[in-house]
């Protein structure tokens, strides 16, 4: 069972990307880069749990590859078995809006770069996410 946007084992960069010529013709007839846009929809507008795995995988739509492809399908793995979650707004005495950040400190492989995110709530569900 799926129960995370992307599991830790994944660690994607450019060269996963293919290197032979029969897995650049298969990624080619794969859709991966109309598969980033459905889940980035999803992402804006009701999964931020999804939105660092979909971050992570958009940054190889240039040149896919099959591990790229492995962990789009987990992705979509984890909204099946999650799709009955959602955004519970709860009822509070005070309308607060608070805020919450993070970064993964250089996680991207290919140039050392930190991913940032941050999330919004009001009433205990998010309101704006990154």
């Amino acid at each position: 069972m799926v129960n995370t946007p992307l599991a830790p084992h994944f660690k994607l960069s450019a060269s996963l990307s293919p290197k032979s010529e029969e897995e650049g013709e298969y990624m080619s007839r794969v859709p991966y880069a109309n598969v980033v846009g459905s889940l980035m929809y999803a992402m804006v507008c009701t999964r931020p749990d999804i939105s660092q795995a979909v971050g992570l995988v958009s940054r190889y739509m240039h040149d896919p590859g099959k591990e790229h492809w492995k962990a789009m399908k987990w992705i979509f793995r984890y909204i099946q078995n999650t799709v009955d979650v959602g955004l519970v707004f709860e009822q509070e005495n005070s309308q607060c809006v608070i805020r919450y950040c993070d970064s993964d400190f250089a996680g991207d492989l290919d140039k050392r770069r930190s991913t940032t995110g941050y999330v919004f709530t009001l009433a205990k569900a998010p309101v704006s996410w990154r």
